[in-house]
């Protein structure tokens, strides 16, 4: 009997008890969010050495009137415009290239963007312009020779 005794007049005791406990475990917890975590690390040292002179790569183009199409011989890119827009291609469009290559071509003087120079070159080379004599003489040798544009060839 004294067992059941103790064990009812502890109950409230024990009720109280587990209220602090139950308490301060959420005192611990409600500060436990409030504190974060943070890890800082520092970025990468990229070391660059510098350039003596930056490469010389230059744009190199050959210009088809008779099609508004221009050959870039060192990107072996065909390009022509389509409305407002510079439109790239690994082949000419709406030419085979070996209908391309019969034209008459002209080497460009230029190596930077086309849309700099494309107004002159209507102006100068429109779609009905031939070589004179001795660019044809020229031409006629490169297709001997087997050439499609120069007589490097580039692989195209």
């Amino acid at each position: 009997m004294k067992n059941q005794m103790s064990l009812k007049n502890s109950k409230p005791t024990g009720f109280v008890l587990g209220a602090v406990l139950l308490a301060a475990l959420s005192q611990c917890v409600g500060h436990a969010h409030a504190q974060s975590v943070g890890i800082v690390v520092d970025p990468p040292v990229v070391v660059v050495a510098p350039m003596l002179s930056p490469p010389a790569v230059l744009d190199d183009y050959l210009y088809y009137p008779g099609y508004g199409i221009y050959y870039n011989t060192y990107r072996h890119q065909y390009a022509h415009l389509d409305g407002d827009v510079w439109v790239w291609a690994p082949a000419p469009q709406g030419v085979t290239a070996e209908v391309l290559l019969a034209s008459p071509s002209v080497h460009m003087d230029f190596h930077d963007a086309l849309e700099k120079h494309h107004q002159e070159m209507l102006r100068k080379y429109p779609r009905d312009w031939k070589p004179a004599a001795e660019h044809r003489d020229q031409k006629e040798e490169r297709k001997d020779a087997g050439s499609d544009h120069d007589n490097n060839d580039r692989g195209h």
